[in-house]
Protein backbone atom coordinates (compact mmCIF):
# COMPACT_ATOMS: atom_id res chain seq x y z
CA UNK A 1 0.00 0.00 0.00
CA UNK A 2 1.48 3.36 -1.01
CA UNK A 3 1.41 6.69 0.74
CA UNK A 4 -1.88 8.58 0.74
CA UNK A 5 -0.16 11.51 -0.97
CA UNK A 6 1.34 9.52 -3.84
CA UNK A 7 -0.23 10.34 -7.22
CA UNK A 8 -2.56 7.89 -8.86
CA UNK A 9 -1.06 5.46 -11.34
CA UNK A 10 0.24 7.32 -14.38
CA UNK A 11 -0.04 4.50 -16.87
CA UNK A 12 -2.43 4.65 -19.81
CA UNK A 13 -4.98 2.38 -18.13
CA UNK A 14 -5.67 5.03 -15.46
CA UNK A 15 -7.35 7.16 -18.12
CA UNK A 16 -10.16 4.60 -18.29
CA UNK A 17 -12.93 4.93 -15.70
CA UNK A 18 -12.25 3.00 -12.50
CA UNK A 19 -15.36 0.85 -13.01
CA UNK A 20 -13.96 -0.32 -16.34
CA UNK A 21 -10.41 -0.87 -15.05
CA UNK A 22 -11.48 -3.25 -12.30
CA UNK A 23 -14.21 -4.99 -14.29
CA UNK A 24 -13.71 -8.74 -13.73
CA UNK A 25 -12.83 -10.79 -16.81
CA UNK A 26 -13.65 -14.23 -15.37
CA UNK A 27 -16.77 -15.66 -13.78
CA UNK A 28 -14.76 -16.66 -10.69
CA UNK A 29 -14.09 -12.95 -10.01
CA UNK A 30 -17.68 -11.77 -10.56
CA UNK A 31 -19.35 -10.29 -7.48
CA UNK A 32 -23.05 -10.87 -6.76
CA UNK A 33 -25.99 -12.60 -8.50
CA UNK A 34 -25.23 -15.97 -6.84
CA UNK A 35 -28.72 -17.17 -7.84
CA UNK A 36 -27.55 -16.98 -11.47
CA UNK A 37 -23.81 -17.69 -11.38
CA UNK A 38 -23.39 -19.86 -8.30
CA UNK A 39 -22.61 -23.61 -8.61
CA UNK A 40 -25.38 -25.37 -10.53
CA UNK A 41 -27.18 -22.10 -11.34
CA UNK A 42 -28.49 -21.39 -14.88
CA UNK A 43 -26.01 -18.83 -16.23
CA UNK A 44 -23.01 -20.73 -14.86
CA UNK A 45 -24.29 -23.98 -16.36
CA UNK A 46 -24.88 -22.32 -19.74
CA UNK A 47 -21.29 -21.02 -19.72
CA UNK A 48 -19.80 -24.34 -18.59
CA UNK A 49 -21.68 -26.24 -21.30
CA UNK A 50 -21.05 -23.44 -23.83
CA UNK A 51 -24.76 -23.47 -24.63
CA UNK A 52 -25.49 -19.75 -24.72
CA UNK A 53 -28.85 -18.66 -26.07
CA UNK A 54 -30.33 -15.18 -26.38
CA UNK A 55 -31.27 -13.68 -23.04
CA UNK A 56 -32.35 -10.48 -21.30
CA UNK A 57 -30.81 -9.24 -18.07
CA UNK A 58 -33.33 -7.25 -16.04
CA UNK A 59 -31.97 -5.48 -13.00
CA UNK A 60 -31.19 -2.16 -11.32
CA UNK A 61 -28.28 0.06 -12.40
CA UNK A 62 -24.85 -1.15 -11.35
CA UNK A 63 -25.91 -4.74 -10.65
CA UNK A 64 -23.47 -6.29 -13.15
CA UNK A 65 -25.45 -6.69 -16.37
CA UNK A 66 -22.73 -5.44 -18.71
CA UNK A 67 -19.95 -7.21 -16.82
CA UNK A 68 -21.78 -10.54 -16.86
CA UNK A 69 -22.44 -10.25 -20.60
CA UNK A 70 -18.74 -9.58 -21.25
CA UNK A 71 -17.74 -12.53 -19.08
CA UNK A 72 -20.10 -14.84 -20.99
CA UNK A 73 -18.51 -13.85 -24.30
CA UNK A 74 -15.01 -14.23 -22.88
CA UNK A 75 -15.63 -17.60 -21.22
CA UNK A 76 -17.07 -19.20 -24.35
CA UNK A 77 -14.49 -17.61 -26.66
CA UNK A 78 -17.14 -15.51 -28.37
CA UNK A 79 -16.91 -12.19 -30.16
CA UNK A 80 -18.46 -9.35 -28.15
CA UNK A 81 -20.34 -6.49 -29.86
CA UNK A 82 -21.43 -3.74 -27.43
CA UNK A 83 -24.27 -1.43 -28.46
CA UNK A 84 -26.32 1.08 -26.51
CA UNK A 85 -29.96 1.42 -27.55
CA UNK A 86 -29.73 5.13 -26.70
CA UNK A 87 -27.50 5.79 -29.72
CA UNK A 88 -27.58 2.62 -31.84
CA UNK A 89 -30.04 1.83 -34.63
CA UNK A 90 -30.78 -0.62 -37.44
CA UNK A 91 -27.60 0.33 -39.30
CA UNK A 92 -25.46 -0.83 -36.38
CA UNK A 93 -27.24 -4.18 -36.27
CA UNK A 94 -26.99 -4.46 -40.06
CA UNK A 95 -23.23 -3.83 -39.97
CA UNK A 96 -22.70 -6.50 -37.32
CA UNK A 97 -24.81 -9.03 -39.24
CA UNK A 98 -22.92 -8.24 -42.46
CA UNK A 99 -19.61 -8.78 -40.65
CA UNK A 100 -20.82 -12.05 -39.12
CA UNK A 101 -22.01 -13.40 -42.47
CA UNK A 102 -18.78 -12.35 -44.15
CA UNK A 103 -16.80 -14.25 -41.50
CA UNK A 104 -19.07 -17.26 -41.96
CA UNK A 105 -18.35 -17.22 -45.69
CA UNK A 106 -14.63 -17.08 -44.99
CA UNK A 107 -15.09 -20.07 -42.69
CA UNK A 108 -16.65 -22.03 -45.54
CA UNK A 109 -13.75 -21.12 -47.79
CA UNK A 110 -11.27 -22.32 -45.15
CA UNK A 111 -12.47 -25.89 -45.69
CA UNK A 112 -10.74 -25.81 -49.06
CA UNK A 113 -7.38 -24.68 -47.61
CA UNK A 114 -4.57 -27.01 -46.52
CA UNK A 115 -5.14 -28.34 -42.99
CA UNK A 116 -2.30 -26.32 -41.44
CA UNK A 117 -3.49 -23.02 -42.93
CA UNK A 118 -7.11 -23.73 -42.00
CA UNK A 119 -6.11 -24.32 -38.38
CA UNK A 120 -4.51 -20.87 -38.19
CA UNK A 121 -7.81 -19.16 -39.08
CA UNK A 122 -10.25 -21.44 -37.25
CA UNK A 123 -11.19 -18.74 -34.74
CA UNK A 124 -13.53 -17.14 -37.31
CA UNK A 125 -16.38 -19.38 -36.19
CA UNK A 126 -16.70 -17.75 -32.75
CA UNK A 127 -20.19 -17.08 -31.45
CA UNK A 128 -21.20 -13.48 -31.93
CA UNK A 129 -22.64 -11.96 -28.76
CA UNK A 130 -24.53 -8.71 -29.37
CA UNK A 131 -24.97 -6.92 -26.05
CA UNK A 132 -27.70 -4.30 -26.35
CA UNK A 133 -27.66 -2.03 -23.33
CA UNK A 134 -30.99 -0.38 -22.40
CA UNK A 135 -32.83 -2.58 -24.90
CA UNK A 136 -36.12 -1.02 -23.78
CA UNK A 137 -35.08 2.15 -25.63
CA UNK A 138 -35.21 0.32 -28.97
CA UNK A 139 -38.59 1.07 -30.55
CA UNK A 140 -40.84 -1.72 -31.82
CA UNK A 141 -39.59 -1.47 -35.40
CA UNK A 142 -35.97 -1.74 -34.25
CA UNK A 143 -36.79 -4.71 -32.04
CA UNK A 144 -38.63 -6.35 -34.95
CA UNK A 145 -35.50 -5.94 -37.05
CA UNK A 146 -33.52 -8.04 -34.56
CA UNK A 147 -35.94 -10.99 -34.70
CA UNK A 148 -34.75 -12.95 -37.76
CA UNK A 149 -31.09 -12.73 -36.73
CA UNK A 150 -31.87 -13.93 -33.22
CA UNK A 151 -34.14 -16.66 -34.54
CA UNK A 152 -31.69 -18.12 -37.06
CA UNK A 153 -28.73 -17.88 -34.68
CA UNK A 154 -26.77 -15.32 -36.68
CA UNK A 155 -26.29 -13.48 -33.39
CA UNK A 156 -26.79 -14.30 -29.73
CA UNK A 157 -28.58 -11.32 -28.21
CA UNK A 158 -28.01 -10.30 -24.61
CA UNK A 159 -30.27 -7.37 -23.79
CA UNK A 160 -29.93 -5.33 -20.60
CA UNK A 161 -32.73 -3.27 -19.09
CA UNK A 162 -33.72 -1.57 -15.88
CA UNK A 163 -37.39 -1.66 -16.96
CA UNK A 164 -39.80 -4.59 -16.83
CA UNK A 165 -39.19 -6.34 -20.18
CA UNK A 166 -42.78 -7.63 -20.20
CA UNK A 167 -43.88 -4.07 -20.98
CA UNK A 168 -40.86 -2.77 -22.89
CA UNK A 169 -39.78 -5.68 -25.14
CA UNK A 170 -42.05 -6.94 -27.93
CA UNK A 171 -43.59 -10.40 -27.29
CA UNK A 172 -41.95 -12.13 -30.31
CA UNK A 173 -38.50 -11.10 -29.08
CA UNK A 174 -39.37 -11.98 -25.47
CA UNK A 175 -40.39 -15.48 -26.58
CA UNK A 176 -36.93 -16.01 -28.10
CA UNK A 177 -35.01 -14.81 -25.05
CA UNK A 178 -34.67 -16.15 -21.55
CA UNK A 179 -35.16 -13.44 -18.94
CA UNK A 180 -32.80 -13.41 -15.97
CA UNK A 181 -33.49 -11.05 -13.05
CA UNK A 182 -30.43 -9.46 -11.44
CA UNK A 183 -30.80 -8.29 -7.85
CA UNK A 184 -29.50 -5.16 -6.16
CA UNK A 185 -26.10 -5.88 -4.67
CA UNK A 186 -25.93 -6.57 -0.92
CA UNK A 187 -23.87 -4.50 1.51
CA UNK A 188 -21.26 -7.29 1.77
CA UNK A 189 -20.94 -7.42 -2.01
CA UNK A 190 -20.65 -3.64 -2.24
CA UNK A 191 -17.96 -3.67 0.46
CA UNK A 192 -15.92 -6.09 -1.70
CA UNK A 193 -16.26 -3.66 -4.61
CA UNK A 194 -15.08 -0.75 -2.45
CA UNK A 195 -12.03 -2.83 -1.47
CA UNK A 196 -11.32 -3.67 -5.10
CA UNK A 197 -11.61 -0.01 -6.16
CA UNK A 198 -9.39 1.19 -3.33
CA UNK A 199 -6.75 -1.40 -4.24
CA UNK A 200 -6.69 -0.18 -7.85
CA UNK A 201 -6.37 3.44 -6.70
CA UNK A 202 -3.78 2.43 -4.07
CA UNK A 203 -5.68 4.25 -1.36
CA UNK A 204 -7.09 3.36 2.04
CA UNK A 205 -10.82 3.72 2.70
CA UNK A 206 -11.71 4.06 6.40
CA UNK A 207 -14.67 2.05 7.68
CA UNK A 208 -16.92 5.12 8.11
CA UNK A 209 -16.13 6.25 4.53
CA UNK A 210 -16.89 2.76 3.22
CA UNK A 211 -20.24 2.81 5.04
CA UNK A 212 -21.01 6.22 3.52
CA UNK A 213 -20.21 4.94 0.02
CA UNK A 214 -22.48 1.93 0.47
CA UNK A 215 -25.39 4.03 1.77
CA UNK A 216 -24.96 6.56 -1.04
CA UNK A 217 -24.89 3.92 -3.79
CA UNK A 218 -28.40 2.47 -3.30
CA UNK A 219 -26.98 -0.86 -4.40
CA UNK A 220 -25.31 0.55 -7.53
CA UNK A 221 -21.66 -0.54 -7.80
CA UNK A 222 -20.94 2.01 -10.53
CA UNK A 223 -22.07 4.89 -8.26
CA UNK A 224 -19.63 3.73 -5.60
CA UNK A 225 -16.70 3.54 -7.98
CA UNK A 226 -17.49 6.86 -9.68
CA UNK A 227 -17.64 8.71 -6.35
CA UNK A 228 -14.54 6.93 -5.06
CA UNK A 229 -12.56 7.86 -8.18
CA UNK A 230 -13.67 11.50 -8.28
CA UNK A 231 -12.90 11.95 -4.58
CA UNK A 232 -9.45 10.41 -5.06
CA UNK A 233 -8.69 12.75 -7.96
CA UNK A 234 -9.91 15.88 -6.15
CA UNK A 235 -8.69 15.26 -2.58
CA UNK A 236 -6.23 12.32 -2.67
CA UNK A 237 -7.57 11.11 0.69
CA UNK A 238 -10.85 9.24 1.17
CA UNK A 239 -12.81 10.63 4.10
CA UNK A 240 -16.52 11.12 4.66
CA UNK A 241 -16.08 14.89 4.40
CA UNK A 242 -14.19 14.61 1.11
CA UNK A 243 -16.79 12.22 -0.28
CA UNK A 244 -19.56 14.72 0.57
CA UNK A 245 -17.64 17.57 -1.03
CA UNK A 246 -17.06 15.54 -4.19
CA UNK A 247 -20.80 14.86 -4.40
CA UNK A 248 -21.40 18.55 -4.99
CA UNK A 249 -19.78 18.28 -8.44
CA UNK A 250 -22.67 18.37 -10.91
CA UNK A 251 -20.85 16.27 -13.46
CA UNK A 252 -21.02 13.40 -10.98
CA UNK A 253 -24.68 13.84 -10.03
CA UNK A 254 -26.21 14.39 -13.44
CA UNK A 255 -24.74 13.66 -16.85
CA UNK A 256 -27.20 14.55 -19.62
CA UNK A 257 -25.71 11.90 -21.90
CA UNK A 258 -25.38 9.25 -19.21
CA UNK A 259 -27.38 6.84 -17.11
CA UNK A 260 -28.33 9.30 -14.35
CA UNK A 261 -30.15 11.37 -16.97
CA UNK A 262 -32.39 8.41 -17.77
CA UNK A 263 -32.74 7.34 -14.14
CA UNK A 264 -34.05 10.80 -13.24
CA UNK A 265 -36.56 11.12 -16.07
CA UNK A 266 -37.74 7.57 -15.34
CA UNK A 267 -38.26 8.45 -11.66
CA UNK A 268 -40.08 11.63 -12.73
CA UNK A 269 -42.54 9.73 -14.94
CA UNK A 270 -43.10 6.97 -12.40
CA UNK A 271 -43.81 9.51 -9.66
CA UNK A 272 -46.49 11.21 -11.78
CA UNK A 273 -47.90 7.78 -12.65
CA UNK A 274 -48.18 7.02 -8.92
CA UNK A 275 -49.85 10.44 -8.35
CA UNK A 276 -47.00 11.29 -5.97
CA UNK A 277 -46.88 15.07 -6.43
CA UNK A 278 -43.97 15.75 -4.08
CA UNK A 279 -41.68 13.14 -5.65
CA UNK A 280 -42.58 14.33 -9.16
CA UNK A 281 -41.74 17.93 -8.22
CA UNK A 282 -38.48 16.83 -6.60
CA UNK A 283 -37.28 15.00 -9.75
CA UNK A 284 -38.43 17.95 -11.86
CA UNK A 285 -36.34 20.27 -9.66
CA UNK A 286 -33.29 18.00 -10.06
CA UNK A 287 -33.57 18.12 -13.84
CA UNK A 288 -34.12 21.88 -13.96
CA UNK A 289 -31.24 22.51 -11.55
CA UNK A 290 -28.94 20.38 -13.73
CA UNK A 291 -29.87 22.42 -16.82
CA UNK A 292 -31.96 19.75 -18.54
CA UNK A 293 -33.60 20.90 -21.78
CA UNK A 294 -37.13 22.05 -20.75
CA UNK A 295 -38.52 20.79 -24.08
CA UNK A 296 -37.24 17.30 -23.27
CA UNK A 297 -39.16 17.38 -19.98
CA UNK A 298 -42.29 18.88 -21.57
CA UNK A 299 -42.19 16.36 -24.42
CA UNK A 300 -42.27 13.50 -21.92
CA UNK A 301 -45.22 15.15 -20.18
CA UNK A 302 -47.16 15.28 -23.48
CA UNK A 303 -46.52 11.56 -23.99
CA UNK A 304 -47.53 10.85 -20.38
CA UNK A 305 -50.82 12.72 -20.81
CA UNK A 306 -52.01 10.28 -23.48
CA UNK A 307 -50.23 7.15 -22.32
CA UNK A 308 -51.10 7.20 -18.61
CA UNK A 309 -54.03 9.60 -18.18
CA UNK A 310 -55.78 9.10 -21.50
CA UNK A 311 -59.55 8.77 -21.32
CA UNK A 312 -59.70 9.41 -17.57
CA UNK A 313 -59.09 13.13 -18.19
CA UNK A 314 -58.67 13.98 -21.90
CA UNK A 315 -57.95 17.64 -21.11
CA UNK A 316 -54.58 16.52 -19.69
CA UNK A 317 -53.25 16.41 -23.25
CA UNK A 318 -54.35 20.02 -23.77
CA UNK A 319 -52.58 21.13 -20.60
CA UNK A 320 -49.40 19.21 -21.46
CA UNK A 321 -49.31 20.70 -24.95
CA UNK A 322 -49.71 24.20 -23.53
CA UNK A 323 -46.84 23.57 -21.11
CA UNK A 324 -44.70 22.50 -24.07
CA UNK A 325 -45.70 25.63 -25.96
CA UNK A 326 -44.89 27.82 -22.92
CA UNK A 327 -41.42 26.26 -22.67
CA UNK A 328 -40.88 26.97 -26.38
CA UNK A 329 -41.84 30.63 -26.14
CA UNK A 330 -40.59 31.58 -22.66
CA UNK A 331 -37.60 29.36 -21.84
CA UNK A 332 -35.65 29.24 -18.60
CA UNK A 333 -35.83 30.36 -15.89
CA UNK A 334 -39.54 31.30 -15.99
CA UNK A 335 -40.76 28.19 -17.83
CA UNK A 336 -39.77 26.10 -14.80
CA UNK A 337 -42.97 27.47 -13.23
CA UNK A 338 -45.00 26.29 -16.23
CA UNK A 339 -43.42 22.86 -15.89
CA UNK A 340 -44.25 22.73 -12.18
CA UNK A 341 -47.86 23.76 -12.90
CA UNK A 342 -48.19 21.00 -15.49
CA UNK A 343 -46.56 18.38 -13.26
CA UNK A 344 -48.99 19.03 -10.41
CA UNK A 345 -51.93 18.82 -12.82
CA UNK A 346 -50.75 15.56 -14.42
CA UNK A 347 -49.83 13.95 -11.12
CA UNK A 348 -53.24 14.70 -9.57
CA UNK A 349 -55.21 13.57 -12.64
CA UNK A 350 -56.90 10.16 -12.67
CA UNK A 351 -55.00 7.55 -14.65
CA UNK A 352 -56.31 5.32 -17.45
CA UNK A 353 -54.01 3.40 -19.84
CA UNK A 354 -56.88 1.69 -21.68
CA UNK A 355 -56.46 3.65 -24.96
CA UNK A 356 -52.67 3.09 -24.96
CA UNK A 357 -53.03 -0.64 -24.27
CA UNK A 358 -55.86 -1.03 -26.80
CA UNK A 359 -53.73 0.48 -29.54
CA UNK A 360 -50.85 -1.93 -28.98
CA UNK A 361 -53.22 -4.90 -28.85
CA UNK A 362 -54.42 -3.80 -32.30
CA UNK A 363 -50.79 -3.37 -33.45
CA UNK A 364 -50.07 -6.96 -32.43
CA UNK A 365 -52.90 -8.20 -34.66
CA UNK A 366 -51.70 -6.07 -37.57
CA UNK A 367 -48.23 -7.61 -37.23
CA UNK A 368 -49.64 -11.10 -36.77
CA UNK A 369 -52.23 -11.10 -39.58
CA UNK A 370 -50.95 -8.45 -41.99
CA UNK A 371 -53.42 -6.48 -44.15
CA UNK A 372 -56.63 -8.46 -43.75
CA UNK A 373 -59.40 -7.79 -46.31
CA UNK A 374 -61.54 -4.82 -45.29
CA UNK A 375 -65.28 -5.67 -45.12
CA UNK A 376 -67.05 -4.74 -48.37
CA UNK A 377 -69.62 -2.53 -46.66
CA UNK A 378 -66.80 -0.28 -45.39
CA UNK A 379 -65.12 0.14 -48.75
CA UNK A 380 -65.65 3.32 -50.72
CA UNK A 381 -67.66 2.64 -53.94
CA UNK A 382 -65.74 5.10 -56.12
CA UNK A 383 -66.75 3.49 -59.44
CA UNK A 384 -69.86 1.74 -60.73
CA UNK A 385 -67.98 -1.55 -60.88
CA UNK A 386 -67.05 -1.23 -57.23
CA UNK A 387 -70.68 -0.53 -56.38
CA UNK A 388 -71.78 -3.60 -58.34
CA UNK A 389 -69.22 -5.69 -56.46
CA UNK A 390 -70.83 -4.69 -53.19
CA UNK A 391 -68.52 -1.91 -52.04
CA UNK A 392 -70.40 0.16 -49.44
CA UNK A 393 -73.50 -2.02 -49.62
CA UNK A 394 -75.36 -2.27 -46.33
CA UNK A 395 -73.31 0.37 -44.60
CA UNK A 396 -75.26 2.40 -42.05
CA UNK A 397 -74.08 5.38 -40.08
CA UNK A 398 -73.74 4.75 -36.36
CA UNK A 399 -74.15 1.02 -36.95
CA UNK A 400 -73.51 -1.26 -33.97
CA UNK A 401 -72.37 -3.99 -36.35
CA UNK A 402 -68.89 -5.48 -35.88
CA UNK A 403 -66.79 -3.65 -38.49
CA UNK A 404 -63.56 -5.57 -38.07
CA UNK A 405 -62.18 -7.81 -40.84
CA UNK A 406 -63.78 -11.25 -40.91
CA UNK A 407 -60.85 -12.98 -39.22
CA UNK A 408 -60.97 -10.59 -36.27
CA UNK A 409 -64.74 -10.45 -35.68
CA UNK A 410 -65.49 -10.25 -31.99
CA UNK A 411 -62.07 -8.93 -30.99
CA UNK A 412 -62.11 -6.31 -28.21
CA UNK A 413 -59.00 -4.14 -28.01
CA UNK A 414 -60.39 -1.35 -25.86
CA UNK A 415 -61.29 -2.66 -22.42
CA UNK A 416 -62.76 -0.51 -19.72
Amino acid sequence: MTSQNQPLSGNGSSERPLADRIRPQKLSKFIGQVHLVGPGKPVRLAIEKKQIHSMIFWGPPGSGKTTLARIIASEIGGKFHHLSAVSAGKDDIRNIVRSVKSSAQQQLNIKHLPRRQAGQTSNISKKNIVFLDEIHRFNKAQQDYLLPFVEDGTIVLIGATTENPSFEVIPPLMSRCQVFVLNELSEKELARIVTSGAKELRLKVPKNAQDFLIRFSNGDARQILNLLEVTARLYRRITVENLKNALQAKFLRYDQAGEEHYNTISSFIKSMRASNIDAALYYLARMVDAGEDPLFIARRMVIFASEDIGMAQPTALVVANEVFRACETIGYPECAINLAHGVVYLATAKKDRSAYEAYFRAVDDVKKHGNLPIPLNLRNPVTKLMKNLGYGRGYEKYSREDLLPEKLKGKKYFRK
